[in-house]
């Protein structure tokens, strides 16, 4: 079910992505503190891609992170870089340790790959209800009006409708 979300949620960003020209793409958005649709979307897909790069290794550590500003500037790549992400989201569950630095501590935590699905599914969601910010700048683009909204919200509101 995690996954299915996920590559939904996926699909939602491609779909955006595939209407926007890289110009669009890699502005700055003063509603945004001058971040763009594109670093956005890198931030998401590098979450992603740690999970899946350090599964093996059972260490994940989100600050370890490429960083790619290519990825940030062209909307091929980043879609390339989804479809893979897509492609590679079924592994087994497994316990795995969270790692971060804070100040200077290493903070190490248990998690399993579940729950890191979990929380990457609602960054994806919390980083595209903040893309949705730049889209509705941009009147010629098309966007659904649950993209960026998590899915106990839109069923909450469909109860409410009836």
């Amino acid at each position: 079910m995690v996954v299915s979300s996920i590559n939904n949620s996926l699909e939602e960003l491609v779909d955006l992505l595939q209407q926007l020209s890289n110009v669009e793409y890699s502005n700055s958005c003063v509603h945004l503190s001058n971040a763009s649709i594109g670093e956005h979307t890198r931030h998401i897909i590098e979450l992603f891609q740690c999970l899946e790069n350090q599964y093996d290794s059972g260490i994940i550590n989100y600050d370890r992170r490429e960083r790619n500003v290519f990825m940030q500037t062209n909307t091929d790549f980043a879609i390339e870089q989804i479809v893979c992400i897509q492609n590679n989201l079924e592994k087994e569950n497994k316990e795995l340790v969270l790692e971060q630095k804070i100040g200077n501590d290493l903070i190490q935590t248990q998690t399993s790959y579940y729950r890191e699905l979990l929380y990457n599914l609602e960054h994806c969601i919390h980083h595209q209800a903040l893309i949705k910010v730049a889209v509705l700048q941009l009147s010629t683009i098309t966007i659904d009006n649950n993209f960026g909204v998590a899915r106990s919200t839109i069923e909450y509101r469909k109860q409410c409708a009836q």
